[in-house]
């Protein structure tokens, strides 16, 4: 259990209105507030004096899960959600920790997304502030607390707060000043003023907020400063959600003293960038500053002050908000990656190509054992260099980039394969050319690759200066001149590495780190395996996965199966909504005796299972994509299923399984994508 004295030192948090929060908001006094323990979990409990509720493994065991839900909330202006929040574990437990998430469950969806996760113990109360776009559907807050290993773990929430505004705003009247944090130094730090605070000479008469004595700001004093390299610094939580537009803030300081007061965003991977720093000290009074502020990645704001002589003096700030129009009705437009990304399935996008020669050329070819369809779908088009019209000594192929703006952070990611190159130095790379120097610097070149499958590269970079990113294909001798395919090229804003990009998506499975929420009824020489690298028989199954080429997939082995003997690969519980649902997925059916793969949807209640999608026999050497619309008001589990066809050569593999809400916009070209019999159900209501 928590202790007592934890519990005691946070009581401050509880605000005289508490019982009184906003929907979507609960303080845990006297009643969870609307907020629901889900039955089929452990229950969360109400402190017996109120104030917080708690799961702990006093009454459960390890791995077991406690689910609050609440009641159905709409956010149609921004809106920001606080979780004060503690995990206690076990001493010596350094492993298996316990885990809180949330989850955005939107109405409209089968499956809930994880907007955040925590698991780091504390010895005090934390805060986590997330950031909720505007959106005219309704959802739910879904809080799961992961008991860890450990006779006293447990996990508590203490205050959870929505309110309508960025979570980067604060004006410093809330005790838990809105999670914004002071890097604590021995000598100069953030303090809070106002309020009754009176023992240092540097306190102002009144806030900006309410013009009072007893409002609050925070300040910094050079009173115990002792080096004056010493920087104080206050961290805003960090943004959770794309945004742009203007920061403003309200600053006082004293005039004439030795002090330096500027603004710095930080990234997640510790990179900062100042963008804003006081000029001329202005007027005794508060000065109001704006500030141009983008942030597409998570970021943090840091408020920082430093002391360069003695004569220090105070630097206060109060009231900052933010306001997606720009500073003075500046029209900076911000950056897409739907214009800087392609997959070619219609032309070269805002791609482009150097004057000399066919260069890349756009094809679409039917897969065989020499060359394998496009990554997209298996049947589209994609870019092919070094083709048989221009095969030569010194062939050089540039295919250039859209204009990216400077001094931003991009993760590259694209897919190539490479076939016939004897030695693969330099067969492809990457380069950057900086636009205003006429520079080419190469950030990625292929150094050894699988011939003929489809392998994902990704590459994090970032200039001060507007550049492009220039793919560049080279044939060095007439010995040994080969192939290299590209294709599903995306640019995203932010670091590839970003901890936020390593979340699952939402409904999304890829089998990389293990089989999600999908289960079987029986684990033997019969199921579903999960495996990389090419499958044990030869002639049937994939080269690799269709996520990276080198990750992993679900595939049956039809060597230890017999003739007509299926396995089946459920999905986790999804519930019923209304509308239409999408389904994708990627499947490998190649080998000269493949079976047959169905898709079906089980209704909860039912015994029958209702036909979806189905395919039978060879279908091609490449990754096919699959495409199903459907309907379900009911809870339900889609069933991958697999039955082992006349020979050994019939391995069945699927990957990349994504459950979207919505109709599918991109229905498959069923005459194209099937050379053997098929039997499809477009769109089934249920």
């Amino acid at each position: 259990m928590l202790l007592r004295g934890v519990f005691l030192a946070m009581q401050a948090l509880q605000l005289a209105g508490a019982l009184d929060l906003p929907a979507g908001s609960c303080a845990f006094e006297e009643n969870t507030c609307g907020f629901d323990s889900v039955f089929a979990f452990l229950p969360w409990i109400l402190n017996e004096e109120g104030h917080y509720i708690y799961v702990d493994t006093s009454f459960a065991k390890q791995g077991e899960k406690a689910v609050l839900l609440s009641s159905d909330l709409q956010a149609e202006e921004w809106s920001c959600l606080r979780l004060v929040y503690q995990i206690t574990t076990s001493p010596g437990s350094s492993s298996d920790t316990s885990r809180l998430n949330l989850y955005v469950r939107f109405e409209d969806e089968s499956f809930d997304r994880l907007l955040w996760s925590a698991k780091e113990p504390s010895d005090s109360w934390l805060i986590a502030s997330l950031d909720l776009q505007n959106s005219s559907k309704k959802f739910k807050i879904l809080i799961e607390g992961v008991l860890g290993q450990g006779n006293t773990a447990s996990i508590a929430l203490f205050e959870i707060k929505m309110t309508t505004s960025y979570c980067i705003e604060c004006d410093f009247e809330e005790n838990h000043l809105c999670g914004f944090v002071n890097h604590w130094n021995p000598n100069v730090n953030w303090f809070v003023g106002g309020g009754n605070i009176r023992n240092s000479p540097s306190v102002l008469l009144q806030d900006h907020t309410f013009k009072s004595e007893l409002g609050h700001y925070m300040y910094v004093d050079s009173v115990y400063v002792k080096h004056f390299q010493e920087v104080a610094q206050l961290i805003s939580p960090k943004t959770t959600a794309p945004m742009s537009g203007c920061l403003s803030f309200y600053y006082q300081l004293q005039q004439g003293n030795d002090n330096s007061f500027s603004l710095y965003t930080r990234d997640g991977a510790g990179l900062y960038e100042e963008i804003w720093k006081v000029g001329q000290p202005g007027s005794a009074a508060w000065n109001l500053a704006e500030v141009e502020f983008s942030a597409p990645y998570p970021m943090e704001v840091i408020f920082e002050v430093a002391f360069n002589g003695p004569k220090g003096g105070y630097v206060a700030l109060d009231d900052i908000s933010f306001s997606p129009v720009h500073c003075q009705n500046e029209t900076e437009l911000p950056f897409s990656a739907v214009e800087a990304s392609c997959n070619f399935e219609e032309d070269l996008c805002n791609f482009y190509q150097d004057k000399e020669g066919p260069g890349w050329s756009r094809v679409k070819v039917k897969p065989n054992m020499y060359r394998a369809g496009d990554h997209t779908s298996g049947i589209g088009y994609y870019l092919l260099a070094n083709t048989k019209f221009t095969s030569q000594p010194g062939y050089i192929g540039r295919l250039y980039g859209p204009s990216l703006p400077g001094n931003l952070q991009y993760c590259l990611r694209f897919y190539y394969a490479i076939y016939g190159f004897l030695k693969m130095s330099d067969t492809l790379a990457v380069y950057i050319f900086e636009e205003n120097h006429i520079v080419q610097e190469k950030i990625w070149s292929v150094l050894e690759s699988p011939r003929g499958v489809w392998m994902q590269a990704e590459i994090t970079f970032k200039k001060p200066m507007p550049s492009k990113v220039v793919f560049m294909s080279l044939c060095k001798s007439f010995w040994d001149c080969g192939l290299v395919a590209l294709d599903d090229i995306t640019i995203e804003l932010g670091s590839c590495l970003s901890p936020e990009r390593l979340l699952p998506a939402p409904g999304e499975c890829t089998f990389e780190q293990d089989e999600c929420a999908f289960t079987q009824e029986r684990r033997d020489r019969r199921s579903w395996y999960r495996r990389r690298g090419e499958t044990p028989t030869s002639y049937t199954g994939p080269k690799g996965d269709h996520t990276t080429g080198v990750g992993y997939y679900m595939y049956i082995e039809a060597s230890h199966m017999v003739y007509g003997q299926k396995a089946q690969l459920l999905s986790w519980p999804l519930r019923g909504v209304t509308g239409k649902q999408c389904l994708t997925f990627f499947y490998h059916m190649y080998g000269a005796g493949t079976g047959l793969l169905s898709v079906y949807l089980k209704r909860e209640g039912e015994s029958e299972e209702s036909l979806l999608w189905r395919r039978r026999g060879e279908q091609s050497i490449s990754w096919l994509r699959g495409l199903i619309e459907y309907s379900c008001e009911r809870q339900h589990q889609v069933i991958f299923e697999a039955i082992r066809g006349l020979s050994v050569r019939s391995d069945i593999a699927i990957d990349d399984v994504k459950f979207q809400a919505g109709p599918c916009t991109e229905m498959e070209d069923l005459t194209q994508q099937s050379s053997g019999y098929s039997e499809d159900l477009n769109e089934i209501e249920f």
